[in-house]
C-alpha cells in the first residue's frame, strides 16, 4: 500500500482503492500491438485495468499474457470477461461488454459466469453485477471513469443541448465532415464553458478518471493553462484531425455502448470465436503490485512489459517503489525486452537517472534502455485517444 503524504494523495487513495474506476480500457492497443511485433514465444506483463487490452494482445497468439493489477476490481471485471468468452454465445457477450447491458444478467451470471470467478470477483460480481448490467445505466457509466461520462452526457443533453450535434460527429465519415461539425456547428465554443472548464481541473474529476496528484504535477509541469486546456485541446484533435469512425474509446464515452463496427478487437465476432477456441486461456490473472508479482515469480522471464501510464504515480512520492518495481523488470526480464509506457507529461525525466543491480553492479536505466523515439512518436500521432502526453517503446538490454 503506497504511503499517504497529503489530503490529496488521501482523497485519491479513496477513491482509487474503494471502486471499479476503468470500465473500459484508454490506451489504444493497436499501436502497442505494433510496437510489440509479438511471437509464438512471448510472454507479456500488462497491467489489467479494464482488460480490454490484455484479450486484444492474445489474438497476436503469444505464449502467455500476466495480466495485473492492485485493484482487484478491474481484474473482477476481466475475470467476468473471460468467463463470457469461455460460456456465452457472441450475441449475448456483445450486448454484456458491447452495449453494456444485459437484461437477464442474473440469471446468465447465476447458470453460466459465477461457477468461473475467483472467490473475490464472484463476491464483487454478486453485489453489483445485476446494478451495472441490468439496471437503467449502461455499464459504461458505471465506476468512476463511467460515472464521470454520465454526467458529461447529462451535460450534453440538458445544459449545452449539443446530443444532435455529437451524434452528427459520431457519423461522420471523412474528416473533413468531423471539421465541418465540430467548427461550423460551434461544438468546440458551446461546449467549452467556463464551468466544465472548472470542472475538468477539479481534483475531483482528476480522482474519477484515475488522475492521481502526482501525475496532474506532472502534466501541469508543460501546461500553462492547467489541464483543462490539455483535456481542449485533446478534444479538439479527436474530433477533427483523427477519423472518429473506428475511434470506439470516445464513441462508448459519449454513446454509452460500442456499435458491432466500432468496437475493441475482442468484441468482433471472428475474434471472440479465436478467444473462445483457446487464445483466452493464455491469460492468467494477479492482484498484486508489479514488483511484488515479479518478486513472487522467480520461475518467470517477461519478453514485454505494457506498464501504461502507473510510473507517474509513484515518480514523485513513491521513489523507492518505482526503484523497486524497475529492479524487479531487470530481474525478470528476458536479455532483451521491450518496454512500453505513456506518461501524462510530454517528457518523462524520471525514468533515466534510476539504478539498478546486476551481478553486483550498479547501473543507471539510461545505461540499460534503447529508446525507440523514431517508432513511438509515429505510432503516438496515430493514437485515437489522445490523452497522454507522451509514449514510450524501450528496449531493456541486458548482457
Amino acid at each position: 500500500m503506497p504511503k499517504i503524504n497529503n489530503w490529496l494523495d488521501l482523497g485519491f487513495h479513496s477513491v482509487h482503492r474503494n471502486n471499479l474506476v476503468y470500465v473500459t480500457c484508454w490506451e489504444d492497443p493497436r499501436l502497442d500491438r505494433v510496437a510489440m511485433n509479438l511471437t509464438k514465444d512471448d510472454k507479456i506483463l500488462v497491467l489489467t485495468s479494464a482488460g480490454c487490452n490484455a484479450l486484444e494482445y492474445a489474438l497476436d497468439e503469444p505464449e502467455h499474457i500476466y495480466a495485473v493489477d492492485v485493484n482487484p476490481r478491474q481484474n473482477a471485471l476481466l475475470e467476468l470477461k473471460i468467463a463470457g468468452i469461455r460460456k456465452l454465445d457472441y450475441s449475448s457477450f456483445f450486448k454484456l461488454f458491447g452495449e453494456g447491458h444485459l437484461s437477464n444478467f442474473k440469471e446468465v451470471y447465476q447458470q453460466q459466469l459465477r461457477v468461473e470467478l475467483s472467490p473475490f470477483a464472484q463476491q464483487y460480481w454478486d453485489s453489483n453485477g445485476t446494478r451495472f448490467f441490468a439496471g437503467k445505466r449502461s455499464f459504461f457509466f458505471h465506476g468512476t471513469t463511467g460515472i464521470f461520462a454520465q454526467l458529461i452526457n447529462f451535460y450534453i443533453d440538458r445544459v449545452v443541448q449539443l446530443r444532435d450535434e455529437f451524434n452528427a460527429l459520431l457519423k461522420a465519415q471523412t474528416i473533413e465532415k468531423q471539421r465541418q461539425i465540430y467548427y461550423d456547428e460551434q461544438i468546440n465554443n458551446r461546449f467549452w464553458k467556463k464551468f466544465i472548464r472548472q470542472i475538468m481541473d477539479s481534483n475531483l474529476t482528476l480522482w474519477m478518471l484515475g488522475v492521481p496528484p502526482q501525475q496532474r504535477q506532472q502534466m501541469e509541469r508543460y501546461l500553462k493553462n492547467g489541464v483543462a486546456d490539455f483535456v481542449e485541446d485533446c478534444c479538439r484533435q479527436v474530433f477533427s484531425e483523427i477519423p472518429i469512425v473506428d475511434n470506439y474509446f470516445w464513441r462508448v464515452f459519449i454513446e454509452g455502448k460500442y456499435t458491432p463496427s466500432c468496437c475493441p478487437e475482442y468484441l468482433k465476432p471472428e475474434n471472440f470465436q479465436l478467444l473462445k477456441a483457446g487464445l483466452v486461456d493464455r491469460i492468467s490473472i494477479h492482484t498484486d503490485t508489479v514488483a511484488q508479482f515479479l518478486e513472487r515469480n522467480h520461475n518467470i522471464h517477461i519478453s514485454h512489459f505494457v506498464l501504461l501510464d502507473h510510473m507517474d504515480w509513484l515518480s514523485n512520492y513513491e521513489y523507492a517503489e518505482l526503484k523497486r518495481e524497475w529492479q524487479a523488470i531487470v530481474d525478470r526480464s528476458e536479455k532483451k525486452s521491450r518496454i512500453l509506457f505513456r506518461s501524462g507529461g510530454f517528457e518523462v525525466e524520471y525514468v533515466d537517472p534510476i539504478c539498478v543491480s546486476i551481478q553486483g553492479q550498479e547501473y543507471s536505466l539510461g545505461e540499460l534502455l534503447q529508446y525507440q523515439n523514431d517508432l513511438a512518436k509515429q505510432l503516438h500521432q496515430k493514437d485515437r485517444v489522445r490523452t497522454y502526453g507522451s509514449f514510450y517503446i524501450a528496449d531493456l538490454i541486458i548482457a
